[in-house]
């Protein structure tokens, strides 16, 4: 995938925000009530309507349309301790939602990007940030060959939970790192989290969708890249 900023033309745009506001509801997080977010009910419904809509199978999940553990737990970390963020530049990266990056303006962010590969993501990125009255700028790019586009500070919901994700994320988020952002992560016990790298700051028990985990409560750690 490139990392060269695609930009939706207008009539999609419009198309993509339209089928979000059908498909979802507006209502606060569990867990961080302070945020709310445009989430779906079914997750394999809503799938299945995206690739209606798009005329095409094999599209992603909408992980848009959900508030995923790793991005809860990020997302209270950051309310609960707004100095990581407040005054800095902020990268939410595989924003999904725009969760993160949400709660990262909500605390004093100098701007907040939200990068996602799926256009859908983007678009409620958008919807997200104005329902919660700030601004997230949503990016349609894959930046995971670079070194976090020169944010401060790199956050990430729940990068881990495949191999060859995990293999691209890790030396994105080492790339970021060794250039000075505080990179932090979240995660619900997935397979492929290098642990030793990290160092907890964190966790907490998080209400997940049944449809998308194995249980009810996920235990979520939020993790610094570093000692």
């Amino acid at each position: 995938m490139s990392s060269e900023l695609r930009t939706l033309q207008p009539r999609q745009r419009d198309t993509d925000l339209a089928f979000i506001l059908r498909e979802t509801e507006l209502k606060p997080v569990p867990s961080v009530p302070e945020i709310s977010l445009h989430m779906a009910e079914d997750a394999i419904a809503l799938w299945e309507t995206t690739e209606r809509a798009r005329g095409k199978a094999g599209l992603p999940p909408p992980f848009w349309a959900f508030a995923w553990a790793g991005g809860v737990a990020v997302t209270r970390y950051v309310l609960d301790h707004p100095e990581v963020v407040a005054g800095r530049t902020v990268l939410d990266v595989a924003a999904g939602s725009g969760l993160v990056g949400v709660a990262a303006a909500l605390c004093g962010a100098a701007s907040v990007r939200g990068a996602e590969i799926d256009a859908y993501a983007v678009a409620a990125i958008g919807l997200n940030a104005e329902a919660n009255g700030v601004r997230v700028e949503g990016a349609l790019v894959d930046l995971v060959d670079g070194d976090g586009d020169g944010a401060d500070v790199v956050l990430a919901g729940d990068v881990f939970y495949e191999r060859a994700m995990a293999a691209r994320f890790l030396p994105f988020l080492e790339r970021a790192a060794a250039r000075g952002a505080t990179v932090v992560v979240g995660d619900p016990g997935r397979a492929y989290l290098p642990r030793e790298r990290f160092t907890a700051l964190a966790a907490y028990e998080v209400p997940v969708v049944a449809d998308l985990e194995d249980t009810a409560i996920k235990t979520t750690t939020v993790w610094r890249l570093g000692a």
